[in-house]
């Protein structure tokens, strides 16, 4: 797993541990993602899947796109499509991906970096793997990550930020037995680049086997936790946490800190604990989405697809 990655963790800032009344979050829910396939027929799995929206608010919905290894002439992505109303999030951890928009934008992002699309107002997007890719095979390995914007900034002008993986602050814990990124939000007073409409934090940890992980959490705010690869237990306090492995999502309740413990026994292909974590500050507002617009209201929807059809979201680029 290429993203950013420390030889030796101990030269990193390490996480504060628990202190004297600091309550562990418990365990609300725990899920498991179905399985399908996004775009032009690249694997997903629906992270996120029957969880209530009120627990995911500001997030709409998380991908995990992958694992899986292309043989040459295999590696898909997405046609062009439209965008309204929230943000995108791609997160790549293995292999290579290209964007491109209506406007003008777009890059490259690969292994650890992150892509931060700005919908806003509304845009057309195509992401696709690079042609050498797509005669080469590879692997391939991402998240994409849908972040509600409030009323206020909906129809904001859209933007990117192109966040590569050596800007992501990295912390470990006391006994160096964690990896923590931080792509947005700041944890235990670490900022990520990532810069947010609403506050929230997303992170990408990796667990050694058998290690635990005490994550300090923004108390006003929601948490999510997801496992990309690994078997571990999520959770604390009086129910001694939740069993929990790929595919599969926990939502926190309330508290100071999130613990997540890696079984001491992992699968060869992957000997590490990968888990996903977002959080963030409800926007409470209500939400009208429809495919790929994401709104306050139904009327606000039917217009994005007017907009969309009278070629108001820009043309494609020759």
């Amino acid at each position: 797993m290429p993203a950013i990655t420390v030889d030796d963790l101990t030269v990193l800032d390490r996480l504060k541990e628990p202190g004297l009344g600091d309550q562990p979050r418990p365990v609300w829910q725990v899920s498991t993602a179905p399985q399908g396939y996004e775009g032009e027929g690249f694997p997903v799995r629906r992270a996120f899947a029957g969880i209530d929206m009120r627990h995911l608010d500001p997030f709409i919905m998380m991908d995990q796109m992958g694992e899986v290894e292309y043989a040459p002439g295999e590696p898909k992505g997405t046609p062009w499509h439209p965008h309204r109303g929230f943000e995108t999030v791609t997160y790549i951890i293995d292999g290579v991906m290209d964007h491109q928009d209506s406007h003008g934008g777009g890059g490259t992002i690969t292994n650890g970096d992150t892509q931060w699309m700005t919908a806003g107002s509304g845009l057309l997007h195509i992401e696709a793997p690079p042609e050498w890719l797509v005669e080469k095979g590879g692997l391939f390995h991402g998240i994409q990550l849908w972040v509600n914007l409030p009323r206020d900034a909906k129809m904001n002008a859209p933007r990117y930020q192109d966040i590569g993986s050596k800007q992501v602050a990295l912390l470990t814990t006391a006994d160096a037995g964690a990896l923590v990124r931080v792509i947005a939000g700041s944890v235990d007073g670490h900022a990520g680049p990532g810069s947010t409409y609403t506050p929230m934090a997303l992170v990408h940890a990796t667990i050694e086997p058998g290690a635990r992980l005490d994550l300090p959490w923004q108390v006003d705010h929601n948490a999510l936790v997801y496992v990309l690869n690994g078997d571990s237990t999520v959770g604390g306090g009086v129910d001694g946490g939740r069993p929990i492995h790929t595919g599969q999502s926990a939502v926190m309740g309330a508290g100071d800190y999130l613990t997540i413990t890696a079984d001491k026994a992992q699968e060869s292909r992957s000997p590490k604990l990968d888990v996903i974590v977002v959080g963030g500050q409800p926007i409470n507002e209500p939400i009208a989405w429809a495919g790929p617009f994401v709104m306050n209201t139904k009327a606000e929807v039917m217009e994005a697809y007017t907009d969309y059809q009278k070629g108001r979201f820009g043309h494609i680029p020759a």
